[in-house]
């Protein structure tokens, strides 16, 4: 095969196939060129090149053609017309701050989001004078009142981490456009395989490739999905000057990742509703946190998102009297852990366990942590691929043996 893919291909086909034409040498498998600077062809072509005024890679700081095979394939995949990779998912909500708000601009985010991405627009862009409101996730008369004549971007993770929160993406877009603001959707959790939120009328998307895009925990990455002019003319000019650049091998790691994750998610995601519901029925588990469940309260709408399939991560809280107890008891169920995990990462094909009040979330104030629902006995885990009874009993040592906790 020779020259650009015909149109219409599926996005399952596009998570294997999406990336820059073939070398000279023919490799079937994408090429991973680590080079930081490149050769050029004439003095008069170079400076066309370093001026924008022709395609062609110049430094490594700008361009890639491994990171770009990344971005091609990741905007097929999220329907999106471009993206642009960088060195985190948090770098890539930097880098998204960055190049559309400016001082006095508003920002309206979910107070239920990734605790860093709430302290960096909440505390640290405070500090340069960008002004924002946290609202309830499922509230969206809440989101509709915060809206101001300054309002410049609402910006929403669905569903959330930890609980699982699920908003109305549509109904987001609607209240963000007729503000004249955009709307950026963290689509980490569902992943472009079950939820591609500019279908629902999202103008962003944006990623933690650290997670289920690379698939077994081995690099750092992240990523926006938006419309190319944006990437071009708002993002590319920043990542030039801020350098918030994905490495070639990094970018390499996560392009191989999404080649495998429709049937990764798949698998983990029927792993995980299957868990879900045996959760709910052990007698020291207080509450189970999952769209896959008929119990969430926006179950219907997540089904209706996310391609009928709750992904591959829940939540769920211990039973305690006390905040005290119910960290002790939280501990416990960890700390017993023979088989799984205690790791804060999230979409590997390892389980992996944390506990967001002391970890991704521990930063946080408690009421903050308090208004997003996030209490002392709270486990999340991220379902991988080992055998379910596996899971099981490896969940049990620590579960069947809380009263030994006071």
């Amino acid at each position: 095969m020779a020259g650009p893919l015909p149109p219409g291909l599926h996005p399952d086909t596009l998570a294997v196939r999406a990336a820059v034409e073939r070398s000279p040498f023919g490799e079937n498998s994408e090429a991973l060129y680590l080079t930081s600077g490149y050769v050029q062809p004439d003095a008069e072509s170079s400076a066309r090149r370093f001026a924008g005024e022709e395609d062609g890679y110049t430094y490594g700081r700008t361009s890639n053609p491994t990171v770009t095979s990344l971005e091609q394939r990741l905007a097929a995949m999220e329907g999106t017309e471009a993206a642009m990779a960088t060195a985190s998912g948090m770098a890539a909500v930097m880098l998204m701050c960055f190049s559309l708000l400016r001082a006095g601009d508003h920002v309206i985010y979910s107070q239920s989001m990734f605790g860093s991405t709430m302290k960096l627009i909440g505390s640290e862009f405070a500090r340069f004078g960008v002004e924002s409101t946290a609202v309830p996730q499922t509230d969206v008369d809440a989101w509709r009142a915060a809206v101001r004549p300054s309002t410049k971007l609402l910006f929403a993770e669905t569903p959330t981490n930890p609980l699982t929160e699920v908003c109305d993406i549509a109904a987001l877009a609607d209240i963000a456009h007729k503000a004249g603001a955009l709307l950026c959707v963290d689509n980490c959790f569902a992943t472009p395989v079950l939820q591609r939120p500019v279908t629902l009328g999202a103008d962003i998307v944006m990623h933690s490739g650290t997670k289920f895009l690379d698939g077994q925990g081995r690099v750092m990455a992240g990523a926006l999905c938006a419309p190319e002019a944006m990437v071009r003319e708002k993002f590319l000019p920043v990542q030039k000057n801020a350098g918030m650049v994905l490495s070639p091998f990094n970018a390499w790691v996560v392009l191989k990742g999404l080649e495998t994750l429709k049937i990764r998610l798949q698998a983990q995601s029927a792993a995980t509703l299957a868990l879900a519901q045996w959760l709910e029925q052990h007698p020291a588990v207080a509450r189970v946190h999952y769209p896959g469940l008929p119990s969430h309260p926006q179950h219907t709408l997540a089904m209706r998102q996310m391609s009928g399939v709750g992904g591959a991560v829940l939540s769920f809280d211990v039973k305690a009297d006390s905040p005290q107890q119910a960290r002790a008891r939280a501990f416990h169920v960890l700390d017993e852990l023979q088989v799984m995990s205690l790791c804060t990462n999230l979409g590997d094909t390892k389980t992996l366990l944390a506990h967001p009040a002391s970890t991704s979330h521990g930063k946080l104030t408690e009421a903050q942590r308090q208004a997003a629902g996030i209490g002392q006995g709270l486990i999340r885990m991220a379902v991988g691929l080992e055998h379910a009874d596996d899971i099981k009993a490896d969940l049990l040592r620590g579960l069947d043996t809380l009263n030994t906790i006071s």
